[in-house]
Parts: structure tokens; C-alpha cells; sequence
């Protein structure tokens, strides 16, 4: 039996997870790292990174009892839109302004000066926004000249790893996406926004495919973090990319929504999608010659959670009371309420709103109370606000319509009441595997596997999904919630303007 190690470096922390050439997870380990935030700001340390990566690695094969010997490769999962200095010497100069790092809005204004919006989003897929790499690289060449003339690149997280492991400084085509620099139709760097940026190609790491081997393990990273070096390293893939291996989205017309704290819809296509109002984004796919568009909504489970800790402090402490799960208690509530919540209708845009908006000062709302609305219609809103929203999600990622189902993954696809209004408000089937939470860990080591000729494509990803449950949808509601998604698209144009700056 042959191994793949699979490590996804998040915002909180490094999961490595061990998964055997059948597909069947062995085990798994975390360790966490500090965010260090404050207002528009939000770094991390990538010492923090690879001591994480060392922890996890060495615990996962301690507790499984692996030999790092039959281990064929390692990938990775990694949070993206990030800019890490790194000095010729491989040291980082600097902590890492992450995803979350908002700090470069004059550098998003200065490259508008010279590459238009339009031109822009035409070129990367992506619009031009302080929430990715080269804008944050020009902050630095900005602000810390002296760290920016030492840089020999500027990484991402797993490309830290990669180069700690190989020494080679490396990316692959999602990750240069996220840097908001790639040319999606050559998968190179866009001499054209390198150049509305002021930033030498130089500065930046050489872009290979997700599944190239990266290099062997140098003796020094082995022996710090356990691994051997007979074992290849594979390049990898940003996490939202490895995500749509792992929920089995690497074919024409396949797509999944992923339910966490934001929510993203995304599919499989064969060409890049270029929404007129720029309100989707398409992304790099790990596939050779595919491409992933994509639609995001800024705060999905955590307005649930948000809903979750503050008004049904009563359904909270009977879960605990009962030993049952709080969210099992509010689907029971949502339940009493018919479709339609009673009139009340949810806008989740509690932190700003991303697709289809791009709205950053927008807030959320309860609308259409009355004397007679119930505790459990307000809960239902909430359900139906959120899958309203995700069914705008799926109508901009799925454009052509091609999609004959949708997988569920993430912490929220674990609720069958909500499985079940999602399938009918998009009117599609709705998959949910055993796994949840793993597409990120899955897709890596499908990754890992094609690299390291352990499987011959991307299709092997199937050893490793298996469906857990379906729903389907039913006709009538959704009718019902198509007019409740045109009627929450009039509340928010009605309201747009009491949220902007100064109002």
C-alpha cells in the first residue's frame, strides 16, 4: 500500500491527513497557529507555518504508526491571495499579509490608473481588490521599501512549504490567480498587470501545473520534520482549487456549494466565464486545461452561528440541557413555520457582501415582521435567507445551466433540513458525502497521486467520495423561493443607498 499525505494550511491552523492509494482516510493531525489582526490588517508568521507543518506531520506518523518510507508523495491545500517576503536566503523578511489583509485599498486605486476595471477582470478572471497578492506586494514596495528590494519572491503558504522542503521557489496557476497577476489564457504572469502594478516578473515565483513534482525532500527538511526523503513533494493547489477536486468537481458540468463561515458555488468549464457585471470570479483549475467559476458570499454559517449565539440563547441551553445538537433543535423550530417564514425575509450580509454585490459597507436585515411572526418563523428565515443567497451563488457559477446535481460540502452541509431547502431553491439534487469536510485534505492527496503517477488523472477522486445522502427538489417551493429571491434582490436595491460611506 502506498501513502499520500495530504496538508491544508488554513487561517487557523496546518491539518495533515494520511490517506491510502484506495482513497480511505488513515488519520489525521492539527496543529494551530496564531492570526495576528487588528482593523484592516491580518498577518501570520511562516515560521508559525512549517513549525505547524513539522508538528503535524510528525504526530500523524506517530499516531498512525506509518513508515515515512511508503509515503509516495506530499501536497497541499493552502489559504491563497496572500504576499509573503522571502529573501534569497529562503528567510521570510516579514510576516504575511494574509487573505484577510485590507490594508492596500490606494495600491487597488493606483493600478485602476493605469488598467481599467474592465481590462483588468478580463485578463485574471478576477476584479482588482485590496483582498489579493499584488496588491499587497505594492503595499510593501510602498510602505517597506527596503523589505521589497530584499525580496527575492513573494509566496503564498504552500509555496512556503514547498520551498522549505525543495528549496525551489514555485507557485501553480490557482495560486498565481490569487496573487491577481496570472494570464488565465496562457497560465503565465500578465505583463500587462505586473506592469499597471510596477512589479518585476522577477518578484515572483515561476508557475508550474498543481500536479508537478515540486523536487525531493532536502536531508535538513527531513530530518526536521519526519518525512523521508524518498518521498515527492507535489506542487499543489490554493484551497477553494483543491476543494473542487475534492468534492469531485474535475469534469464538464459537475459542481458543489461549500458551506462554511463564507460559502462559495463553483463548477467545472472548459473555459474561462466572464460575468458582464463582474460579479462572478473564474479561477485556475488544478485539471490541465479547466477552469473553476466561482461565486462567493461573504458570511454564510457565520451569520447561522452569528443568528445561533445571539437570539436563540433558549434552544441553545435546551440542546445542552438534552444532549442533543442545537442545530437538530433549530431545524425542528425552522420546521413549524411554513415555506415562505411568514413574510419575514433575511438579508445575511452581516459583514459586507461579496458576489453577486461586491458591497463591503452593506449590513443585514430582518424584513417583513409583524405582531403575529413566531419564534420559528424568524428561525426559518434565517435558513431561507441563507439558501436564497447560495441559489444566486449557483445561478452565477452555473451560467450554462449544466449542472444535473450539486455535492454539498463543509460544516453546514451536515444539516439535512437545510441539504433539503438548498435542493429547492436551486431545483437541482443535492449530494452530500460521508465526508463533509474533508474536500480540501482529498483534493491535495488526489493531487499528490496524479503527481506521483499513483493515479493516472483526476477521476480518482471517486475512490475517495462517497454519497451519504441525496435530496430533491420539490417544484412548489421552489416557485415559492424563486419569487422570495426577486423579492430580496428589490429590498436590497431599495436599500443599497442608506449604506454607503457617510450615510
Amino acid at each position: 500500500m502506498r501513502y499520500l499525505l495530504a496538508h491544508d494550511l488554513g487561517t487557523s491552523g496546518d491539518k495533515a491527513t494520511l490517506f491510502g492509494e484506495d482513497g480511505q482516510r488513515i488519520g489525521s493531525a492539527v496543529t494551530e497557529y496564531p492570526l495576528y489582526q487588528s482593523g484592516e490588517t491580518a498577518e501570520q508568521d511562516a515560521r508559525d507555518w512549517w513549525r505547524a507543518f513539522c508538528s503535524s506531520t510528525k504526530r500523524l506518523l506517530a499516531e498512525s504508526g506509518t513508515d515515512p518510507d511508503a509515503i509516495a508523495a506530499v501536497s497541499f491545500s493552502g489559504q491563497m491571495m496572500g504576499a509573503l517576503a522571502v529573501g534569497e536566503d529562503h528567510t521570510p523578511l516579514r510576516r504575511s499579509l494574509i487573505w484577510a489583509d485590507q490594508r492596500s485599498v490606494r495600491e487597488e486605486q493606483e493600478i485602476r490608473t493605469r488598467l481599467s476595471d474592465t481590462d483588468f477582470y478580463h485578463i485574471v478572471g478576477h476584479r482588482n481588490s485590496p483582498c489579493y497578492g499584488i496588491q499587497k506586494i505594492l503595499w510593501i514596495k510602498h510602505h517597506e521599501p527596503e523589505i521589497y528590494e530584499k525580496a527575492r519572491a513573494f509566496l503564498n503558504a504552500k509555496d512556503y512549504i514547498v520551498l522549505k522542503l525543495t528549496g525551489r521557489f514555485l507557485t501553480d496557476p490557482s495560486d498565481a490567480n490569487g496573487m491577481d497577476a496570472i494570464d488565465l489564457t496562457t497560465l503565465q504572469w500578465s505583463k500587462e498587470i505586473l506592469d499597471a502594478a510596477g512589479i518585476p516578473e522577477t518578484k515572483l515565483p515561476k508557475i508550474v501545473p498543481s500536479s508537478s513534482i515540486a523536487g525531493s525532500i532536502l536531508p535538513e527538511a527531513a530530518k526536521e520534520c519526519g518525512l523521508s526523503s524518498k518521498t515527492l513533494v507535489v506542487m499543489g493547489a490554493g484551497d477553494g482549487i483543491a476543494a473542487n477536486i475534492g468534492a469531485g468537481s474535475v469534469s464538464l458540468g459537475t459542481g458543489y456549494l461549500c458551506l462554511g463561515t463564507s460559502a462559495w458555488a463553483s463548477c467545472t468549464d472548459n473555459a474561462p466565464v466572464f460575468d458582464p457585471e463582474m460579479r462572478s470570479v473564474t479561477w485556475a483549475h488544478a485539471v490541465p486545461g479547466l477552469y473553476a467559476p466561482n461565486a462567493t458570499m461573504q458570511y454564510c454559517c457565520g451569520a447561522y452561528d452569528w443568528f445561533r449565539s445571539v437570539i436563540t440563547i433558549e434552544e441553545t441551553a435546551r440542546a445542552k440541557k438534552e444532549g442533543r445538537s442545537v442545530h437538530e433543535i433549530l431545524a425542528e423550530e425552522a420546521a413549524l413555520s411554513s415555506p415562505g417564514a411568514g413574510g419575514v425575509l433575511f438579508l445575511p450580509h452581516l459583514v459586507g457582501e461579496r458576489a453577486p454585490y461586491w458591497n463591503p459597507n452593506v449590513r443585514g436585515a430582518f424584513l417583513g415582521l409583524s405582531s403575529e411572526t413566531s419564534r420559528a418563523d424568524l428561525v426559518r428565515s434565517v435558513f431561507e435567507g441563507l439558501s436564497c443567497h447560495l441559489g444566486l451563488l449557483v445561478d452565477l457559477a452555473d451560467r450554462e445551466h449544466r449542472l444535473p446535481m450539486i455535492t454539498l460540502i463543509g460544516g453546514g452541509a451536515e444539516n439535512d433540513f437545510w441539504a433539503q431547502m438548498i435542493s429547492d431553491v436551486v431545483n437541482l439534487p443535492v449530494v452530500v458525502p460521508k465526508e463533509t469536510r474533508e474536500a480540501n485534505s482529498m483534493g491535495a492527496a488526489v493531487i499528490a497521486g496524479v503527481g506521483a503517477g499513483v493515479f493516472s488523472d483526476y477521476s480518482a477522486v471517486r475512490r475517495f467520495l462517497h454519497e451519504k445522502k441525496r435530496f430533491f427538489p420539490d417544484p412548489e417551493n421552489n416557485k415559492l423561493f424563486r419569487a422570495l429571491m426577486r423579492q430580496r434582490e428589490a429590498f436590497y436595491r431599495a436599500t443599497e443607498p442608506l449604506y454607503e460611506p457617510g450615510r
